[in-house]
C-alpha cells in the first residue's frame, strides 16, 4: 500500500470484476459502496491500520458495479433473417476501409460439383470495407422494397478484373450482397470469428466483385474511422517506398522487401493484415512475436527517444515533456489506438508527469494507475490475453527483476562508472569502495603494458558482463512469468525465448527508432530514406536470419495444455508477494527466487489427460464443413481421424497469408482442453482439404508417432504432409483393405481402399481409408468420404452389424447406400456437417433412410462436438455436451 497504492487497488479492482459474473444487482452495489466508505471513514480516524480491509473492500465493490454497468456489444440478429442465401441490395455507411494482401487461387480442390459455393472467389486485390447498414431489400412473391435496417456488415470487394473502387469514411454506398452469418465451432477452446466480428460492431459477412458496388453520396466519418484511414494510410506510404525505384537499387541485403514491410508496418502502426503467415510462425516458436505487435516497448523506447532528443536541444523539462507526450499521441493514433497503445501511453504519460513534478517514478504505481484506467473503462479487458500479459510483464521486469538485481549485482554497475571520481568513494559501502580501487588498479597495470588508452578497460569490460547479466536477469524472470499467459492463450512453452530475446531486443531498440525515421523521411523524400532504410533493412533482416535459425530447432517448439485455474491463481498469488519479499530482506529474497522456478515448473508440469477408462471413445469434432474425430482408446491412447480445413484447399501462396488455421484454432485447443500432449496415430482419410487442411498444425503440435495413410495422390499439398512428417520424423504407414492393426486394446480392421485400387491423379473421395475399430463386442466404422463404388467393394467382401457409423462424405446422396447402411445396421450414426452448408448436407433421403432404420442421428451443425462412449458389452452412450466433470 505504501510502495503502489495505486497497483494494489488496480488488483482489488480486478478481483471485483473477475468475481462479479454471477453477483449482486447495481442497486444493491450502490447501497454496499456507501457503507463501505463510511467504515472507510471510520477506520481512517479512530483505527489507520485496519483501514486496508474496508479500502479493499471499496474497491471490490466498485469492480462489482463497474461490470454490472458495462456496455456489452449488442448481438445484432435483426440481419440474421436476412442471411438466406439471397442476393439482396444493401445500403449502408462505410466505416472502415482496409486494402487485403493479393490472394491466389486453388488448383486442388475437392471434387464435389459445388465446391466453388462454399469457397470466397479469390482476386489480385481487394478490399475489406465495414458498412453500418442503413437499409436492406426485402423480397416477397410479389414486390420487392428497401426497409430501414440497422447492423454492421464486412465486405471484402474483389477487384475480379475491375478497378477496386475509391472509399472513405462516411461514404454511403449500395451493394447486392448474399450475407453469410460466420461460422461458430462449438469446441471447448476454440477462437470464434463471430464474437471476434462482434466486438467490432459486425454481425455478417460477404463478398461482392468491384463493378457492382455502387457510390450513393459522400459523407464525414466517426473518430474511430479516421483512426483505422491513418493507420491504413501510413502502411500504405511504407509499401509504396518498398516498391520505389530508390529502393530498388539498394543492394538486396540493404533493401526492404513486401514482407519486410509487412512486419514493419505490424511492429510501428500495427497494420498486420500483410504480415507473412510463415515468417509470423518463427517468431511465435521462439515466443519474440510480441517484436512485431506495436505494446508498451514499442511505445517506451520511441518516447525515451524523443525525450532524450528534446533533453539534448536543451528545451525546459516542461515542454520536452509537453511535446514528448504530443508526439507519442499522434503516434498512438496512427496505430489505430489500440488497448495496448492506450496503456502505454497512459503509463508513459504518468512517468513523465511524476519526473516534471521532480517525483520519484514508481513503475508499479504508474503501472496500477493504467490498469485502474483501462479497467474502469473496460473491464472486460481484464480477461484479454493483451491486458494480462502486459500486466505480468511490467510486474516481473520492473516489480520483481529489477529489485532482485538491485539486491545483487546492479549497485556494481553504477560504481564502475566515472573511476576517476576519487571523492565518490569514502561515500560508498566498503565492498563497492574496493571494487572501484580494484579497477583502477588493473586499469593502472593495463595502461602500462598496452598505453593510456586500456586503463579504462576493466570498468568498460565489467559493465558490459553486468549489462548482460541483467538482460539475462530480466529476460528469465520475464519467460517464468509469462509462462502462465503462454500456457493458457497460446498453448506454447517458448524453450528458446530467452536466448532469442536477448539476441534480438537489443537490436529493436535500434530497428524501431530506424523504422519511424524512415517512415518520416519518407514523407519528405524517397531518397532521403534510403541511408535509414538501408540501416532499417540491415538490423531486421538481422533479426529474421537469427529467428529463423533458431526456429528450425525442433525443441524450440513445445505446445502445451493450459494449467488448472488454481495453479494460475496461486501463481499470481505467489508473484505478488514476492513483489512484497525481494524489498525486504536478503532472505525473503532467497525465499522469492526459490518460488519462482516451482511456480514456473507447476504451471508447465504435465497432468494426466482427460479421458473415460475402460470405454472407447469416438468424438466428432465441430470443424464446419470438415471432418475430425478424436478416438481413445480403453487404455488412455489418442488417435486423430482427420483435421477439418477449408471446402476447397489453399495453395502455398494463399496458405502463407492466410490468419486461420483450423486445425491449430479448433482442432488443437480442444485437445488442449483434454490435457492430451502427444498423439499416438494420426490418421488421414483422404487427402481433401476439409479432411487434410488443418493436419499439419496438428502434426507439429502433438508429434504423432504415426501417420495413416491410404493411397497417394497427385497433390502438392498431400506431399508438403509428408515432408513434414518426415521432418518431425513421423512413422507414415500406407494400409489397405485387409489389414489389421491391434492398437491400445482395440482391434482395427482395414475396409477400403481395395489392394488393387489406385490413382495417381488428383484427390477423390474413393481414396478414403475406410476402418472398422472393434473393442469386445462394441465396434465403430470410420468412412471418411467413401462413396457408392467404394461401399460395394466393402458388400462384396461382407460386413458385419456395427454400434457406431461415421457418415460418409458429410451425408451426401453418393454415399450410405440403402444396401451398405442395411448391412452395418448401426445403432447411432454421426454426421460431421457445416451449419447452413450449400452442399444441402446432409441429404434428405439419407436422413430418411438412417431414420427408417432406427439409427439414431447425431450432426455437429445441430449438436456441435459429440461423444461416443463404447462399452465392451456393446453399450454405447452419448455425450452432445460433454462437461468436464464426467471424467474420471
Amino acid at each position: 500500500m505504501r510502495r503502489a497504492p495505486l497497483l494494489a487497488a488496480a488488483c482489488w479492482f480486478a478481483l471485483g470484476i473477475a468475481i462479479a459474473r454471477h453477483w449482486l444487482p447495481s442497486a444493491v452495489l450502490i447501497l454496499a459502496i456507501v457503507f463501505l466508505a463510511i467504515f472507510t471513514w471510520l477506520a481512517l480516524r479512530w483505527a489507520f491500520r485496519i483501514a486496508i480491509v474496508p479500502v479493499a473492500a471499496i474497491w471490490i465493490t466498485a469492480g462489482f458495479w463497474c461490470w454490472q454497468i458495462r456496455p456489452v456489444p449488442q448481438v445484432q440478429r435483426a440481419l440474421q433473417p436476412y442471411a438466406d442465401g439471397l442476393s439482396r441490395n444493401v445500403r449502408g455507411r462505410v466505416v472502415r476501409v482496409r486494402p487485403l494482401a493479393p490472394r491466389t487461387k486453388s488448383t486442388d480442390q475437392d471434387n464435389d460439383p459445388a465446391w466453388w459455393i462454399e469457397r470466397e472467389p479469390q482476386a489480385a486485390d481487394a478490399l475489406s470495407v465495414d458498412i453500418a447498414v442503413e437499409a436492406i431489400e426485402d423480397v416477397t412473391p410479389d414486390v420487392s422494397r428497401m426497409v430501414p435496417m440497422s447492423g454492421g456488415v464486412r465486405v471484402t470487394i474483389l477487384s475480379q478484373d475491375h478497378p477496386l473502387p475509391t472509399l472513405r469514411c462516411g461514404d454511403t454506398i449500395e451493394i447486392p450482397l448474399r450475407l453469410k452469418v460466420p461460422e461458430r465451432y462449438r469446441d471447448p477452446g476454440a477462437w470464434q470469428y463471430a464474437d471476434y466480428l462482434l466486438s467490432q460492431g459486425i454481425s455478417m459477412h460477404a463478398n461482392v466483385r468491384a463493378n457492382r458496388v455502387q457510390a450513393v453520396s459522400g459523407g464525414t466519418g466517426n473518430l474511430q474511422c479516421r483512426l483505422y484511414s491513418a493507420q491504413t494510410w501510413a502502411s500504405e506510404r511504407m509499401l509504396r517506398f518498398v516498391n520505389s525505384t530508390e529502393n530498388r537499387r539498394l543492394p538486396s541485403a540493404m533493401q526492404l522487401t513486401e514482407d519486410d514491410a509487412g512486419m514493419l508496418n505490424a511492429m510501428i502502426f500495427g497494420d498486420r493484415t500483410r504480415l507473412n503467415h510463415s515468417l509470423r510462425l518463427g517468431f511465435e516458436r521462439t515466443g519474440s512475436f510480441h517484436l512485431f505487435v506495436v505494446s508498451g516497448m514499442h511505445v517506451a523506447l520511441l518516447a525515451g527517444m524523443v525525450f532524450w532528443i528534446f533533453e539534448k536541444l536543451r528545451l525546459h523539462r516542461w515542454l520536452s515533456t509537453i511535446l514528448t507526450l504530443a508526439l507519442m499521441t499522434i503516434y498512438a493514433l496512427l496505430t489505430g489506438f489500440g488497448a495496448p497503445v492506450q496503456r502505454a501511453l497512459f503509463m508513459t504519460a504518468v512517468f513523465l508527469i511524476a519526473r516534471l513534478l521532480s517525483r520519484k517514478g514508481n513503475v508499479l504505481n504508474a503501472l496500477g494507475a493504467a490498469a485502474l484506467a483501462e479497467l474502469v473503462w473496460s473491464p472486460g479487458s481484464l480477461f484479454e490475453a493483451s491486458f494480462q500479459m502486459t500486466f505480468l510483464a511490467i510486474v516481473a521486469i520492473a516489480g520483481i527483476a529489477v529489485p532482485l538485481g538491485e539486491r545483487t549485482f546492479l549497485p556494481y554497475t553504477r560504481v564502475a562508472q566515472r573511476l576517476g571520481d576519487l571523492w565518490w568513494d569514502p561515500v560508498l559501502p566498503p565492498r563497492l569502495a574496493q571494487l572501484r580501487v580494484m579497477l583502477r588498479m588493473w586499469g593502472e597495470a593495463l595502461a602500462g603494458i598496452l598505453g593510456h588508452w586500456a586503463g579504462s578497460l576493466p570498468g568498460i569490460i565489467l559493465r558490459c558482463l553486468l549489462f548482460f547479466a541483467e538482460l539475462v536477469l530480466i529476460g528469465l524472470i520475464a519467460e517464468m512469468i509469462m509462462a502462465l499467459p503462454m500456457a493458457m492463450y497460446f498453448h506454447r512453452a517458448t524453450i528458446f525465448a530467452l536466448p532469442a530475446n536477448i539476441l534480438t531486443i537489443p537490436i529493436v531498440s535500434l530497428l524501431a527508432p530506424a523504422a519511424i525515421i524512415t517512415f518520416c523521411a519518407t514523407l519528405l523524400s524517397p531518397w532521403l530514406a534510403l541511408l535509414p532504410a538501408a540501416g532499417t533493412a540491415l538490423l531486421l533482416h538481422g533479426i529474421v536470419w537469427s529467428i529463423e535459425r533458431v526456429s528450425r530447432l525442433q525443441s524450440a517448439d513445445l505446445r502445451v495444455p493450459g494449467p488448472v485455474w488454481w495453479i494460475a491463481a496461486v501463481a499470481l498469488m505467489i508473484w505478488l508477494l514476492c513483489c512484497w519479499a525481494v524489498r525486504r530482506s536478503r532472505a525473503w529474497t532467497w525465499a522469492a527466487g526459490i518460488a519462482l522456478p516451482l511456480v514456473f515448473a507447476a504451471i508447465l508440469w504435465p497432468e494426466k489427460p482427460l479421458i473415460h477408462p475402460g470405454a472407447l471413445e469416438i468424438t466428432a469434432i465441430d470443424v464446419g464443413q470438415g471432418d475430425s474425430l478424436l478416438v481413445v482408446s480403453p487404455q488412455g491412447d489418442a488417435m486423430l481421424v482427420d483435421a477439418g480445413g477449408p471446402v476447397g484447399g489453399l495453395t502455398e501462396a494463399a496458405a502463407a497469408t492466410s490468419t486461420f488455421d483450423v486445425g491449430e484454432e479448433v482442432v488443437s485447443p480442444y485437445l488442449w482442453s483434454r490435457r492430451i500432449r502427444r498423439l499416438d496415430v494420426l490418421v488421414l482419410s483422404h487427402a481433401h482439404s476439409d479432411h487434410m487442411g488443418g493436419m499439419t498444425a496438428v502434426m507439429r503440435s502433438f508429434h504423432p508417432r504415426e501417420l495413416w495413410v491410404a493411397v497417394d495422390p497427385d497433390s502438392e499439398a498431400y506431399r508438403a504432409l509428408l515432408k513434414e512428417a518426415a521432418e518431425l520424423h513421423v512413422t507414415v504407414r500406407h494400409l489397405r483393405a485387409g489389414n489389421n492393426v491391434e492398437w491400445s486394446g482395440t482391434t482395427i480392421k482395414v475396409l477400403s481402399p481395395q489392394s488393387n485400387y489406385t490413382n495417381s491423379g488428383d484427390p477423390a473421395n474413393n481414396d478414403s481409408l475406410v476402418m472398422r475399430v472393434e473393442y469386445g463386442k462394441a465396434s465403430v466404422l470410420l468412412e471418411g468420404d467413401a462413396e457408392a463404388a467404394s461401399e460395394q467393394a466393402m458388400l462384396a467382401r461382407g460386413l458385419a452389424p456395427i454400434t457406431l457409423l461415421k457418415v460418409g462424405h458429410h451425408g451426401s446422396r453418393t454415399s450410405t447406400t440403402p444396401e451398405f447402411f442395411s448391412a452395418l445396421a448401426p445403432k447411432d450414426a454421426i454426421v460431421s456437417v457445416g451449419k447452413n452448408n450449400t452442399f444441402g448436407h446432409p441429404r434428405m433421403e439419407v436422413i430418411e433412410r438412417i431414420a427408417a432404420g432406427g439409427t439414431r442421428l447425431y450432426r455437429t451443425d445441430e449438436f456441435g462436438l459429440t461423444t461416443f462412449l463404447l462399452e465392451q458389452s456393446g453399450a454405447i452412450r452419448e455425450l452432445a455436451e460433454p462437461d468436464q466433470d464426467v471424467f474420471k
